[in-house]
């Protein structure tokens, strides 16, 4: 989601939001900015310049202007698995609050890629489709959901595969590291596990296509609880216990959370970052924890694992921005 930049430390935020103002306007750009309030760890310094997108066209232009500018730039939608430095991010942040959707009478759905999935799932289950409703509880925009293609294991009482979101998207706007706007389909996303074309691309997300089909609403409404109260029961709750989610990614057959849990590191503790009593794979915020806090917790883990086991822990959740600051 970054660009490469031609702008350099030197330039302050008011030098940097002089660039941007022709294109996105002066009023609307905010300096120095936390960004901790904006991420689900409650973490992270500030922005040099802040700027909300409110439909897929100012996310489009705000993208494109800071990019013909050569300044750094960073898409934010709910702030879930990322880590943001205690430096803050040296460059234009974009929160990315486009979220118009439409439901058509045939069950297609087209949600502009900053309306969060929360609002997207209680919007079609009202409207009795189904497809959505796996991914209750899980904190994200519709743009971040096709970025690592959004996964749970579901329905109840089986749990016996893993549901992706890439099931039911049909298609995807796309704005190109050109400035170009184009729709790919399906099959041009490039879905893995974690993982879809978006990473890497420069490619931003606008908006999602996709195919619901009708669904019994009584069904639709114990799947909702049902996936509520699972998750309930084995993740920390974010209001309570500010988390990025799981830290580090899936190790086939084995599992980072129970490797990390038999190193006997549950409630292991750097600064404010814990790793977390109910999931060893999630680290915690258990007051005021800083980025260094974090990555120092998971040097810990993968160390620990490593000399133990011989494998090697590797983070599934995204670094943002400037680590340096002490």
């Amino acid at each position: 989601m970054h660009s490469s930049s031609t702008v350099g430390p030197a330039h302050t935020p008011e030098a940097l939001a002089s660039l941007l103002a022709p294109a996105l306007g002066a009023e609307r750009l905010r300096l120095r900015v936390p960004l901790a309030p904006y991420t689900t760890f409650r973490i992270g310094g500030p922005a040099d310049v802040l700027y909300d997108a409110t439909t897929a066209d100012e996310l489009a232009s705000a993208v494109s202007a800071a990019r013909a500018a050569g300044i750094p730039v960073f898409v934010l939608g709910l702030g879930a698995n990322i880590l943001v430095g205690d430096g803050g991010f040296r460059g234009l942040v974009i929160r990315n609050r486009a979220a118009r959707v439409q439901i058509a009478a045939d069950g297609r759905v087209r949600a502009e890629s900053g309306a969060t999935v929360a609002d997207l799932i209680r919007q079609t289950v009202a409207a009795g489709w189904s497809g959505l409703e796996h991914y209750v509880g899980i904190p994200s925009t519709v743009g971040g959901a096709v970025w690592q293609n959004l996964h749970f294991l579901s329905p109840a009482p089986e749990r016996e595969r893993t549901m992706f979101i890439a099931e039911v998207v049909t298609a995807v706007e796309l704005l190109l590291p050109s400035g170009l706007r184009t729709v790919v389909d399906h099959d041009e996303m490039a879905f893995g596990y974690d993982t879809s074309r978006l990473h890497g691309s420069g490619e931003i997300a606008l908006s999602v296509d996709f195919q619901l089909s009708a669904g019994d609403q009584a069904t639709l409404q114990r799947i909702l609880q049902e996936n509520l109260s699972w998750r309930g029961a084995r993740h920390p709750w974010l209001d309570v216990h500010p988390s990025a989610g799981s830290i580090f990614k899936k190790i086939e057959g084995v599992g980072a959370g129970r490797l990390i849990d038999q190193c006997g590191l549950k409630g292991f503790r750097i600064g404010d970052a814990q790793i977390s009593h109910m999931h060893a794979n999630i680290v915690v915020n258990v007051g005021h924890a800083s980025a260094a806090d974090v990555r120092a917790l998971i040097a810990h883990a993968q160390r620990a694992v490593h000399e133990r086991f011989g494998q090697s822990l590797e983070p599934e959740i995204g670094f943002i921005g400037d680590f340096t600051a002490r």
